[in-house]
């Protein structure tokens, strides 16, 4: 995908691309629907594709590995994106099962569609892929498909129209994946939607370890993941930075269908290494939120509190 991106950006002037960037974010960390395209042209795809697509791969690629540990024997023979753009989350599924599937990709902005259509054309997985015009919304139609994924979208639509989608979506698939920007909003547009697709009889995969209540008390804390990006050396001229990474924070759930086998536990915070032990915050099956002290006396489960990462399953899985 990187490579594909580096032809896409070759020669995109950063002062342009940091403009529509700064509009992109903007609108992405806001709350309030829009009621037409946000990439309106070929620059704000341009824009996007090196300020968003590798973050929100990255980030949709960790919940489908979630979820894949839950439904390990599973591989999705259809796929569809909706609000998908430039086909990040198509890249993200191709990554987790790379066999070949039936892809369809919905999104209104069909400058979007035209350069995801354009990238995944290095991506064999991707090369049957439909890339169609479709508004996003109350009035959105779907065929069956095995995946469905939703990212980064429902922060767009006014709240009924995510009520009306969330239940198209239900109805059309066997595996649903919602993933939103991991801010206390983010969270919140999550849980509505794990809600809604609990009522429609889908269980959760990933990340919560259970399918009953969330635990945290709402207001006082949200819950979020991160996973690291890399950064193109476009990405940092466009935002002004020198790491060479970036962490994506992000809110999701996995639900299916399926027969699925949840973790145990989740851990919800990013583990705290002190002299001799390791600090756990976890999500477990009971449900409940719980600190649990792991030190040396517990040896290899020490090893692996050492080297636990946020959003991992816990205690690890057998090897």
């Amino acid at each position: 995908m990187r490579t594909a991106l580096a032809t896409l950006l070759d020669g995109l002037p950063p002062r342009q691309a940091a403009q529509a960037v700064d509009r992109l974010i903007a609108t992405y960390r806001g709350a309030t629907p829009t009621d037409a395209p946000i990439l309106r042209d070929r620059a704000d795809v341009a824009a996007y594709a090196a300020y968003r697509m590798p973050a929100t791969f990255e980030a949709v690629h960790s919940a489908l590995e979630a979820f894949s540990r839950a439904v390990p024997d599973w591989t999705p023979a259809s796929h569809t994106d909706v609000g998908g753009g430039t086909g990040a989350a198509t890249w993200a599924v191709s990554t987790t099962w790379p066999d070949e599937r039936d892809v369809t990709v919905l999104d209104w902005a069909e400058p979007a569609l035209a350069v995801g259509k354009e990238l995944a054309a290095a991506n064999p997985a991707l090369h049957k892929a439909r890339w169609q015009r479709a508004r996003i919304g109350a009035e959105l139609t779907l065929d069956p498909a095995d995946l469905v994924t939703v990212s980064y979208v429902l922060n767009e639509l006014t709240a009924a129209d995510r009520a009306t989608l969330l239940d198209t979506v239900a109805s059309a698939a066997r595996t649903v994946v919602i993933v939103e920007p991991g801010t206390p909003d983010g969270y919140t547009r999550v849980i509505e939607a794990r809600d809604r697709l609990i009522a429609a009889g889908f269980s959760v995969a990933a990340p919560c370890p259970h399918s009953a209540a969330c635990p945290i008390v709402p207001g006082t804390d949200w819950c979020h993941f991160s996973a690291r990006v890399s950064r193109s050396s476009l990405h940092r001229r466009i935002k002004g930075g020198s790491l060479a990474y970036e962490d994506e924070k992000f809110s999701y759930v996995a639900a299916t269908r399926l027969p699925a086998t949840p973790a145990p536990a989740r851990v919800v915070r990013k583990p705290q290494i002190r002299k001799g032990q390791v600090l756990l915050d976890l999500c477990r099956s009971e449900p409940s939120l719980h600190r649990t002290t792991v030190t040396k006396r517990h040896g290899d489960l020490y090893k692996a509190a050492r080297d636990a990462e946020w959003g991992d399953r816990w205690p690890p899985a057998a090897p």
